[in-house]
């Protein structure tokens, strides 16, 4: 093999990169389950007042099946990947639509979106049997095959819709914009991300679920007061027909500005109590009155503008796109950009320990302003505890799994936070 060349040494490196990133999750995956099986014999005892013997066997069944399912899914995205990339078939097929369709920019944003569908189609047989296999054996799925299949449907059109465009005008941007594209590139990301803030609780959500103003009542009104006692400024308080898909619950904010509007899910009113979700909006509101949202935000827009000067590095070499099948001209930008896509969740797989670092560090101080805002840690407990057992939510993951994964501490460190 000669390394001096560079068709072959990025190969190599994709390879590499791939191959490691695949092995360390499956190790990764391999020490959560073990560590699960090791407590999976009877309830560990923090946990004895929060969940009964059958429900916690229960919840380190449907955590061990969610990691099979996974484990299997991992391993066939990586070998799909491995194929294309390296067989010629995504190079085949671009340029087979590119001919078909033209060699535009708009033509070649619809190749690539294309071919990204393509690629989401072939793992829709594992989306439908983690809803209709794993979530139905666990009581979790609500959805009906008419339903899923029609926000399938629903998520293709929005995608082509929104995503072309785009597309189209990030490779129309990277060949007007001269040496430092990769800047307005990124603009035009930050705007549309924000953009998309303002107009995907007006014009996106509403496609898939049914929102209706919370009614009025002694809820309502104890939700407005925390509010106001809180000096959260918002459009009113929303509940969306979560349980038409999922018994599985949450609550989240949508919009900017005074347009932000406070989602419920209509799962998370019937299973907790009025004080308890008083702490939970508590919480997200802590998140809003810290900073936190736009914290993550600039990280997230950090990582894209320090990916796109990546891109414009590696796109300068020839022999990137020809590595995988693709002619070094002919084609602008457009391999390039598809390749990159594809490749580079296997370098920014490194960062999720960080990431997931903040988040969880953001949680913390979230749930210990809900406690201060509220005037006591025990409502937020008690809803931690609730929302754990309602979701058969692992309990007792490796901590090294954690620490890389999840973006929210386990149970136990909540508690012990909130107790401190």
């Amino acid at each position: 093999m000669n390394l001096n060349d560079p068709k072959i040494a990025f190969g190599a490196i994709a390879l590499c990169l791939i191959i490691i990133r695949y092995g360390f999750e499956l190790w990764l995956d391999h020490l959560n389950k073990n560590h699960v099986r090791k407590h999976a014999e009877s309830v560990p005892e923090p946990f004895k007042e929060i969940m009964d013997e059958q429900t916690y066997q229960k919840s380190v069944n449907y955590t061990l099946a969610k990691a099979r399912h996974g484990t299997i899914l991992d391993s066939y995205s990586t070998a799909l990947l491995i194929i294309i990339l390296f067989s010629g078939i995504i190079a085949e097929t671009f340029t087979y639509i590119t001919d078909f369709i033209g060699g535009s920019e708009f033509a070649i944003a619809t190749a690539i979106w294309l071919i990204i569908w393509i690629l989401q189609a072939l793992s829709l047989p594992f989306s439908w049997y983690s809803q209709f296999q794993i979530e139905e054996k666990f009581g979790f799925n609500n959805s009906t095959q008419k339903t899923w299949w029609s926000d399938q449907a629903k998520g293709l059109v929005l995608s082509f819709i929104i995503g072309v465009p785009l597309l189209w005008l990030v490779l129309w941007t990277q060949k007007a914009g001269g040496e430092f594209w990769w800047i307005w590139v990124w603009a035009i990301v930050v705007a549309f991300q924000l953009i998309m803030s303002v107009i995907t609780p007006i014009l996106i959500l509403p496609i898939f679920n049914k929102f209706t103003p919370l009614p009025d009542g002694e809820l309502k009104n104890r939700l407005n007061k925390l509010a106001e006692r809180t000096g959260f400024i918002n459009a009113g308080i929303q509940v969306m027909d979560g349980s038409r898909r999922s018994n599985h619950s949450n609550a989240f904010f949508t919009g900017l500005g005074k347009g932000r509007k406070i989602a419920l899910f209509d799962t998370l009113i019937n299973q907790l109590h009025e004080e308890e979700l008083e702490a939970v909006l508590a919480h997200e509101i802590g998140h809003y009155k810290l900073k936190h949202v736009p914290k993550m935000i600039i990280w997230s827009f950090g990582l894209t503008l320090a990916g796109l000067y990546l891109l414009d590095l590696i796109a300068q070499q020839s022999g990137f796109v020809e590595a995988f099948g693709f002619p070094s001209e002919g084609y602008g930008f457009g391999p390039a950009f598809i390749l990159f896509m594809l490749l580079s969740s296997n370098i920014t797989f490194w960062l999720t320990p960080i990431s997931s670092f903040w988040s969880r560090k953001f949680e913390y101080q979230a749930d210990k302003f809900a406690a201060n805002v509220v005037g006591s840690n025990l409502p937020m407990v008690t809803a931690l505890r609730k929302l754990n057992e309602k979701n058969l939510s692992n309990l007792t993951p490796h901590p090294l799994y954690s620490g890389f994964h999840y973006d929210h501490p386990t149970l136990i460190e909540r508690e012990s936070a909130l107790q401190s």
